[in-house]
């Protein structure tokens, strides 16, 4: 019996703007083979995608779900897909990588926690948003792809605007089907106090701020409180319910996501690589690593290395995403 071919699965990182962190994939060369990759794939950020023509299937959740002309698409940063069109057909696309958290920096509320909107499944939240059922959110997603397209301007700032509010579509509809009803539902379970959530938010400011500025330094949580001026178990309970997660989580995440960074750019070992972004041990740096990434270092660098010596017509670059269509 021959053996089964194993699963490989890519990360794309996409290289946004910091004033501006938002790229458009879009015109005529972006469509769709019908012949199926083999390969899943996953990015470092928010992915929404138009289709303008024909249907196909994404895969997801090991699933494949039907897409269609007129079909937005939304998939969450590090959630592992892959696209292809109907047989004897080119699905054609528009395609919009953003980072919510950057470009509505201070623009939404502290209760919202799912930036990302990460950790969702089919069963609370379809990656496909049909044009008949959502026409509001197909309106903004063509109209966004025409202000970055235009460049008139403050097309920015239009853009931005849209973005917000295709957001807030998106968001609306994942905890709506999350939480299994309508609006009335939804007003029962707001926080009679959300203005307090805020002020929590601004307290842990200090936390993040250090965080990011010393996330290669060892330090302890209660340092964190202590910073928040809060006792650590406030501290631990307050930051997982306006950040979605434990501060060591947070913590740890950082460090990854710094030493993709030297991974892709630096020749370091993997070793030199965990003790710079703060690790105690490469074994809990590979653990944490592949609990994030769906990958160890060392894959994750041949990913990388790869990439570099395919030639001009390969449709996977790891170092800039997806700048090709798969054929």
């Amino acid at each position: 019996m021959a053996k089964p071919k194993s699963t490989v699965t890519e990360y794309r990182s996409y290289y946004l703007p910091i004033h501006f962190p938002v790229l458009l994939l879009s015109g005529d060369y972006w469509k769709i083979s019908d012949i199926p990759s083999g390969r899943l794939h996953f990015h470092n950020c928010l992915e929404i995608g138009i289709c303008h023509s024909h249907s196909g299937y994404i895969e997801i959740f090991g699933e494949q779900i039907l897409f269609q002309a007129g079909d937005v698409t939304v998939i969450p940063k590090n959630v592992p897909h892959t696209t292809y069109s109907m047989p004897g057909t080119e699905s054609h696309w528009s395609y919009i990588y953003l980072d919510p958290k950057e470009l509505f920096r201070n623009m939404l509320p502290a209760t919202w926690k799912n930036y990302d909107l990460t950790g969702y499944s089919p069963n609370n939240f379809s990656p496909i948003l049909h044009r008949e059922e959502f026409p509001q959110v197909h309106y903004l997603a063509e109209s966004v792809i025409r202000e970055l397209e235009g460049q008139k301007p403050s097309f920015h700032i239009s853009a931005k605007g849209l973005l917000l509010s295709l957001y807030i579509e998106f968001y609306r509809i994942l905890n709506l089907e999350k939480n299994g009803g309508g609006a009335a539902e939804q007003e029962k379970e707001i926080p009679p106090k959300a203005e307090n959530d805020t002020e929590n938010f601004l307290v842990i400011a200090p936390a993040l701020n250090y965080i990011e500025e010393n996330y290669m330094q060892q330090f302890t949580i209660e340092y964190l409180a202590d910073l928040c001026h809060w006792s650590p178990t406030h501290f631990r309970r307050v930051f997982h319910d306006i950040m979605g997660t434990s501060p060591l989580d947070f913590v740890n995440s950082t460090r990854i996501s710094k030493a993709c960074d030297l991974l892709r750019s630096t020749e370091e070992s993997v070793l030199d690589i965990s003790e710079t972004v703060g690790f105690h041990s490469v074994s809990s740096f590979n653990r944490y690593f592949l609990k994030i990434m769906q990958i160890s270092p060392r894959e994750y660098r041949k990913q990388i290395l790869k990439s570099d010596k395919r030639s001009e017509n390969q449709s996977i670059l790891e170092y800039a995403g997806w700048l090709y269509p798969e054929k």
